[in-house]
């Protein structure tokens, strides 16, 4: 039985490396090669296999029941076709050093002054991300444009991504690689696993760290849960624990809003919920966060990932 467990870790290793060898090796053609293939995907999830078409309409109707019918078809239409992009830039990532992403300018962060002044000046950041834009370009934060020519005073050691373990491990273990590549020089070496992230801040509290956590998602099962009114029209609850650990840290929070402009062009910008944590309350945090969400949403409703049963 032991040895049947190890040689399935060693295979799903492998079989991880190797997949991760290929991203390392496609990422190095040119993005419009990739944005190609994006579209190619694209229409096959959405013509042939019809990939969870069905959450995305629901989710699109309740979302924005003002939108008349051809407009929310339009929006279906347009959130496919990003959905492609999504796994084009992804992959073109993972074959990107920081110098091919400052020169692609895929990325610009709009108020990097700003952001500087907040670490600065506070005990900690967190930051409160979606799944707006690309959420797998976040690992070269460090090496994107910014809007005023002035330089993030975050440094790669400070940041601390938290993730939720895929269901696939094998699945798991290449998006991880991906966003961690040694051989560029993209992405964070520090990822926690959301059920160690307590254990991890408090043994570092008096580090100046940056956390940043995908916040938007529907709670784990069995976990615990807070009731936060509606979303989007839909009743919705959402979990508290990266903003508890804001409040016992003394964070400030800080939302990342990750509009798409057109193809091959985001801007990040992180925009203010709190300077203090503490001084105030997890719930009355992660309801500024959903308010920045609903109005993103509303700017651009195409930027979100529909697919995924956020309200169940």
């Amino acid at each position: 039985m032991l040895y049947e467990v190890c040689i399935g870790l060693i295979m799903k290793e492998l079989i991880a490396k190797i997949v991760r060898a290929f991203i390392v090796v496609a990422g190095k053609l040119p993005l419009k090669f990739h944005y190609f293939m994006g579209d190619v995907l694209s229409w096959i999830m959405k013509n042939l296999v019809h990939y969870r078409s069905r959450e995305v309409l629901i989710n699109l109707s309740r979302s924005f029941p003002e939108m008349k019918y051809r407009d929310i078809r339009r929006v279906y239409d347009e959130f496919y076709r990003h959905l492609g992009e999504i796994f084009a830039e992804a992959i073109w990532f993972g074959g990107s050093s920081y110098g091919r992403l400052y020169r692609s300018g895929i990325v610009t962060v709009m108020n990097p002054e700003e952001i500087s002044e907040w670490f600065d000046n506070t005990p900690g950041m967190t930051v409160l991300s979606t799944h707006c834009g690309n959420w797998e370009l976040m690992g070269g934060f460090l090496g994107y444009r910014t809007a005023t020519g002035g330089k993030v005073s975050i440094r790669e050691e400070h940041i601390k991504v938290v993730y939720k373990k895929l269901a696939s491990d094998i699945s798991d273990e290449v998006f991880k690689r991906n966003r961690v590549n040694p051989l560029t020089e993209v992405g964070t070496e520090c990822e926690i696993e959301s059920s160690n992230i307590l254990r991890y801040s408090l043994k570092h509290k008096d580090e100046k760290n940056v956390y940043i956590y995908p916040t938007d998602q529907a709670p784990y099962r069995n976990s615990g849960r807070h009731d936060i009114g509606e979303f989007m029209h839909q009743h919705t609850y959402a979990m508290l624990g990266s903003v508890g650990v804001a409040c016992r840290l003394e964070h400030s929070v800080m939302y990342m809003k990750m509009r798409r402009m057109e193809r091959g062009r985001y801007e990040m910008t992180l925009i203010p919920l709190c300077r203090d944590a503490s001084k105030t309350t997890p719930e009355d945090i992660m309801r500024k966060y959903y308010d920045e969400l609903e109005k993103e949403l509303n700017e651009t409703p195409c930027n979100w990932l529909w697919t995924h049963k956020r309200w169940k």
